[in-house]
């Protein structure tokens, strides 16, 4: 008999759920659970990203479509909405933070691997992208009458095409005010668009002896 293991299963593969397991303690993120475990948590936004779902009815829905092959995620049933608002509304974050760096960390390590073709200085990109918000709940990010926003400042290393630096803020922060803040190694080479026209900090980059 074929056994066919599903895409999702494989990239749940790189959160080794004894790893998942000692963070959860560490962060005691489990407190009055209920029966919804930080697992299921996870398994459950985790699809949300991958699948786009835009609300709770559509993550919930997807999950209780799939309901037999939950148990080879690791996961009983599909939550309910009030069940995942709740997780999500009162779950410590910094759980999800320490998962991140892990992963970071694991991906450093394949990342690191010699390359055919690669630049003799350090290069990496530069630029942000925004994020509808609902300005009615996050009153923090409206920054038009009607529209809320945040944006995320990234810098991407091409070593492993791996985050180098991220840095979230409401969508009125101008790219340049936070790319005057980053710390750049001396031989960086640094790719961005029109954005970040800023001659002064040019010329500081360049007596950094950084690229751009």
């Amino acid at each position: 008999m074929n056994r066919v293991c599903s895409i999702f299963s494989q990239l749940l593969q790189l959160f080794p759920r004894l790893e998942f397991e000692g963070l959860v303690q560490r962060h005691q993120a489990q407190r009055h659970a209920r029966g919804f475990s930080s697992w299921d948590q996870f398994v459950a936004m985790l699809f949300c990203q991958l699948g786009g779902a835009q609300s709770l009815r559509e993550i919930c829905g997807g999950l209780a479509a799939t309901e037999g092959k939950l148990k080879h995620l690791g996961v009983g049933r599909a939550p309910l909405r009030s069940t995942l608002a709740y997780a999500n509304q009162h779950r410590p974050w910094q759980l999800y933070e320490a998962v991140f760096h892990q992963l970071r960390e694991r991906c450093e390590g394949v990342a690191g691997m010699p390359r055919k073709f690669r630049f003799h200085n350090k290069l990496v990109s530069l630029d942000s992208t925004s994020i509808d918000l609902c300005a009615s709940l996050f009153d923090w990010s409206r920054y038009k009458r009607t529209k809320g926003a945040a944006k995320v400042h990234l810098l991407l290393d091409h070593t492993g095409y791996l985050p180098a630096f991220a840095c979230i803020t409401d969508g009125k922060t101008s790219d340049i005010q936070v790319a005057r803040q980053l710390p750049l190694a001396a031989g960086t080479v640094v790719v961005m668009d029109r954005a970040y026209v800023d001659y002064d900090w040019w010329e500081r980059l360049t007596r950094q002896g950084v690229f751009s």
